[in-house]
């Protein structure tokens, strides 16, 4: 069963997004872009955040969304804001009827590139050897094509475990 999946790295300033299809076995690249924000006021960025994702869930129609969760480091208030960034994209994704998937940094590094806590290079390099991309991927882009694939490899393993499951009993 192909599924089509949309991974969304959410951002006060830029949100990337990216959209692939898998059959459990192989994963294609569909679509993925970056929403640039820019220095509008936070109410309007948000507003613009849920209206692209509702756009783009319309236009390429995945059957789930998976998204990264806030990482918190030193400043709160960018935390907040990315929370809020996060919401919006989350309240796209559920006005239009999708399951939700949510991963954290850590996990979507370990389910790309084989390491917690792998950089940012890393990770679009695998993103791109794993998807067979050519030319510069843009790291919001990688990010979210990596949300993504964490999500396809973690569904296909769960199932696949269910699977192994129902056989036992």
């Amino acid at each position: 069963m192909t599924r089509r999946i949309i991974g969304i790295d959410p951002g006060s300033r830029i949100t990337g997004i990216g959209v692939i299809e898998t059959d459990g076995q192989k994963v294609k690249h569909i679509f993925s872009t970056c929403i640039r924000l820019g220095d509008r006021p936070l109410p309007e960025r948000l507003g613009i955040i849920f209206a692209e994702v509702t756009q783009i869930i319309r236009d390429w129609q995945p059957d789930e969304m998976s998204v990264e969760d806030v990482f918190v480091a030193t400043n709160a208030g960018g935390a907040l804001k990315l929370g809020q960034a996060r919401g919006a994209a989350i309240c796209a994704g559920v006005t239009m009827q999708l399951p939700v998937h949510e991963y954290s940094a850590k996990q979507v590094k370990q389910a790309t590139v084989g390491k917690g806590a792998a950089d940012k290079t890393q990770v679009q390099h695998m993103v791109k050897v794993l998807l067979n991309l050519q030319g510069q991927l843009q790291a919001d882009t990688a990010d979210a094509l990596a949300v993504a694939l964490c999500h396809a490899h973690t569904s296909h393993l769960n199932n696949r475990i269910a699977q192994a499951v129902r056989l036992i009993r």
